[in-house]
């Protein structure tokens, strides 16, 4: 069977993160993604990462991670023919993804009526910090900005250490998946009314959407959020305890799965005590709950109470690193990598990640390595009616 988005083609103008991230979502989903990039720089993640030959080879691992599946030109944006170039691509495309500072497309003279009005059909997503408008719309947006506007940064951390950032890019992909959701979802429009549509995309917006629970307890229950470290703020004992050798996540949210795990540590008699006996005495009374506990857990180790808590139904697992957590047996299992034995300009095989959803029709997946720098700037030329002597004129006068 197609793959869900085959036959799709995107136009990706974006850098860094939140942007290729989204376009790496429809990659993995089939679409044909071509990546728009600056003539002998290319997106700034091409020199980002770990490796320092890798970053100088414009390969850096920070563009792999989310480049796969996607093919490359290179347009001057800012010249005549470079212009005309993208316009004569966005009639052929589906959808356009830019993740530039709201007014720079109009600026450019590549505004949304101007490409609407080359193609009516076309479905154009601005990723942006703040939207395309309001007080903020243009100032400058990294994601560690935004988890400071949003409030995650001052939930983040316990009393003594937040606020704090999350250890990874959380915002900036939040805002690449809240703009793939919204991509498919006009995606379906299109095809029903044959109408184009121009999405919004603020970080901040998104970030926020997905706090939830604690947005909630503030906008209802009048509840201030309050960093917790490890704790959960809705029930105990539900966070991370120490054991004999290493760390255990348990969430006994349940009254039953509090008793339960008080009879396998055996400390049944914590059930009765009043302290506990209750979910909002748990809650109330949390850290005299967690020191009764880890003194149970301090017999046997993170690897044996997982085992034995999970074989009795009561949710536990423990805290893994990033490298303990990709050679997972589940992991391995739902084939969550993808592996390129050669990739051009890589002096080494790659893995990368695809997606954390199956389907039915066919598992989303990436059958192409990161694309070198321009490398399908000839293809994808000829494929949109640029003759031979065309394209040397354009190399010519630097508009590609």
């Amino acid at each position: 069977m197609p793959s869900a988005l085959k036959g799709i083609r995107v136009l990706d103008l974006t850098n860094v993160l939140a942007g290729p991230f989204c376009a790496y979502q429809l990659a993995l989903l089939g679409a044909e993604v071509i990546k728009v990039e600056v003539p002998g720089l290319g997106d700034l993640a091409r020199q980002l990462g770990a490796d320092a030959d890798l970053n100088a080879r414009k390969m850096g691992s920070s563009f792999l991670s989310q480049n796969g599946g996607k093919k490359s030109i290179t347009i001057n944006l800012k010249s005549k023919e470079g212009r005309e170039v993208l316009l004569r691509l966005v009639a052929s495309a589906d959808v356009l993804v830019e993740n530039f500072r709201p007014t720079v497309m109009e600026r450019l003279g590549l505004g949304y009526n101007k490409l609407k009005a080359v193609n009516p059909r076309l479905v154009y997503c601005a990723i942006s910090g703040f939207g395309q408008d309001g007080p903020m719309q243009s100032s400058p947006a990294y994601d560690q900005i935004i988890q400071g506007l949003s409030g995650v940064m001052s939930i983040t951390g316990d009393a003594r250490s937040a606020p704090q950032r999350v250890g990874y890019p959380v915002a900036d992909t939040i805002g690449g998946i809240t703009a793939a959701f919204a991509i498919a979802a006009a995606l379906v429009r299109q095809v029903r009314s044959s109408e184009g549509d121009f999405i919004d995309v603020s970080m901040l917006d998104s970030t926020i959407v997905t706090m939830g629970w604690v947005i909630s307890n503030f906008l209802i229950a009048g509840k201030e959020p309050k960093p917790m470290g490890n704790e959960n703020f809705t029930a105990a004992p539900s966070g991370t305890f120490r054991t004999g050798h290493g760390l255990i996540n348990i969430a006994a949210n349940k009254q039953e799965q509090f008793e339960a795990l008080a009879k396998i540590i055996g400390r049944e008699d914590i059930i009765s005590d009043p302290r506990f006996s209750e979910r909002e005495t748990r809650k109330v009374n949390r850290t005299a709950l967690t020191v009764e506990i880890e003194q149970a857990l301090s017999k046997k180790t993170a690897v044996e109470w997982e085992d034995i808590l999970s074989s009795n139904n009561i949710p536990a697992g423990r805290v893994l690193t990033v490298p303990e957590a990709l050679a997972h047996p589940q992991v391995g299992h739902r084939h969550l990598l993808a592996h390129f034995d050669t990739v051009p300009g890589v002096d080494r095989p790659i893995d990368v990640v695809r997606t954390g959803f199956k389907m039915s029709s066919g598992d989303p997946d990436v059958t192409i390595p990161p694309p070198q720098l321009g490398e399908h700037c000839n293809d994808i030329l000829a494929g949109i009616g640029y003759s031979h002597e065309e394209i040397k004129h354009l190399r010519e006068v630097k508009a590609i």
